[in-house]
């Protein structure tokens, strides 16, 4: 009997579910021993019956749910319950689903603030009244999963790799423990060379690394120390899958930060800022530290700043 698949997608931009097609040719090995039964990006079945008829949302029982996203509202919040009631195994699949992601940013604001910037206070917007009939009511703040249901398996990254996916699908399937995330860093997986060399100014946020076209990544110089931005120090690694090299390294870019902490309990902001202590560079030259160091994984850390006297 094929395993039943749900999948839902909350506050988000839609990458991860691309990911999942772009597992491509193994995707159909996978297809063969799965049912779909909600999946709202791919087919058409509605939550509150097919044609409306009832009062509560609901999907059908699975084997495996997946939920990329945060939770942003009201109805988020009771269909992360609705999956996690019908899933047997639940999984957060991408990082705004695991820490919060992008959207977590606006947890630095008020619910309030940020509508009164969009519906009154952007140029762009005339100055209506805030929409109120058939929307959900947003919750107070951006909310990671697994703060609002317990979640079975974690599968960060900003998509996530298709890689991650197929193989947790697999395992699954196969009835096999899903891979471990890494428990060391993304530093620990770079290839680049490191001189220990102090450097004292940050580079302007897109100026281009030194590097040779071509060249292996091991004669390049650590982007940190070449005074370039590099999440890599306080982020977990395993982005670069069964290469090794973390993608945004192998195209000669700093690591973002996408995969999430080091750890579930440590701090992104009190590890870079320690990172850039060590090689001379000083914190305060980044503005809003908060927000830049919590980039991706600011659903349980980021709040309202208060307003300067």
């Amino acid at each position: 009997m094929a395993a039943r698949l749900a999948e839902e997608w909350f506050a988000i931009c839609g990458g991860c579910e691309v990911t999942i097609l772009d597992i491509g040719e193994p995707l159909l090995d996978v297809l063969k021993q799965v049912e779909i039964v909600h999946m709202p990006v791919l087919m058409d079945h509605k939550l509150f019956g097919q044609t409306g008829e009832d009062a509560e949302m609901a999907i059908p029982a699975a084997d495996v749910g997946l939920i990329s996203g945060g939770v942003r509202s009201d109805e988020h919040k009771k269909l992360a319950q609705e999956m996690r009631k019908k899933c047997k195994f639940l999984i957060a699949l991408g990082s705004c689903a695991c820490y919060g992601g992008i959207p977590a940013l606006a947890n630095t604001f008020s619910t309030e603030e940020l509508l009164e910037k969009v519906y009154r206070g952007c140029v762009t917007t005339e100055k209506n009244g805030l929409p109120c009939e058939q929307i959900p009511t947003l919750t107070d703040r951006v909310y990671a999963i697994q703060e609002v249901v317990p979640v079975d398996a974690f599968l960060p990254g900003c998509p996530t790799t298709p890689e991650m996916v197929a193989n947790a699908l697999i395992a699954l399937l196969e009835g096999k423990p899903l891979p471990p995330l890494a428990n060391k860093s993304v530093c620990d997986e770079c290839p680049t060379r490191r001189e220990k060399k102090a450097v004292s100014i940050l580079k302007r946020r897109f100026e281009g690394a030194e590097f040779v076209p071509g060249a292996p990544l091991t004669e390049m110089r650590c982007l940190m120390e070449q005074g370039i931005l590099c999440h890599g120090p306080a982020t977990r690694a395993g982005c670069g899958g069964s290469e090794g090299t973390p993608r945004c390294i192998r195209a000669y870019m700093p690591c973002e930060g996408c995969f999430g902490p080091l750890t579930e309990k440590a701090n992104p902001m009190v590890d870079m800022m320690g990172a850039l202590s060590s090689i001379g560079l000083d914190p305060k030259q980044i503005p809003d530290r908060a927000a830049t160091f919590n980039r991706f994984s600011g659903a349980g850390r980021l709040r309202p700043i208060p307003a300067k006297r």
